[in-house]
């Protein structure tokens, strides 16, 4: 596979530092962790070992992974599977993207009160679906959404928000038949 020319491990060499040193104070242990074992992943830093053709004699070396559940290089063999496995699991209807993004107060609030503003956010992203798929000016249909949560923005500011994906219809109120978009 081929190396792509930048990695999320060469930003947080770059860059990681003078990051880590502004935002004292605000990372934990566990994110200071996942950091490192990024930006050691498959390098000399893990130790590695030798790959030696028998017939050309030609050597590799490969530098151990950090196996680290965070790390883009090590999960992308599970990131592929699971997406496989929701593909699987698709309705062959049409899907939307939906995004809920908390206000830049709350958001100040969510940096302080992680566990508690994100389970609101993901709460209240659900019920708002569901409250206006049931109403039937809209749909007057029982839905299902994926969300996902997303902390900072194309930026690398703070910024929480929620993506959602929605299939296009859901089920009638009696469970009978689909009610299409």
């Amino acid at each position: 596979m081929e190396r792509p020319d930048l990695e999320v491990a060469d930003i947080f060499r770059a860059h990681g530092p003078a990051w880590r040193h502004a935002q004292r104070g605000h990372l934990s242990l566990g994110q200071l962790k996942v950091m490192s074992a990024i930006e050691q992943c498959r390098s000399a830093a893990l130790g590695g070992h030798a790959l030696r053709c028998d017939a050309c004699e030609h050597v590799d070396i490969a530098y151990n992974s950090c196996r680290n559940r965070h790390c883009p290089k090590c999960q992308a063999n599970a990131a592929r599977r699971w997406l496989e496995a929701r593909q699987n699991e698709l309705l062959p209807v049409e899907y939307y993207h939906v995004v809920f993004t908390l206000p830049a107060p709350v958001a100040a609030l969510a940096w302080y009160n992680k566990a508690l503003m994100y389970r609101l956010l993901f709460e209240t992203a659900a019920q708002t679906l569901c409250t206006i798929a049931a109403d039937p000016k809209h749909l007057g249909a029982r839905i299902g959404a994926t969300l996902v949560l997303h902390t900072w923005g194309s930026a690398l500011t703070h910024h929480p928000h929620v993506h959602g994906i929605v299939p296009g219809g859901g089920l009638a109120p009696d469970g009978t038949r689909w009610i299409a978009c």
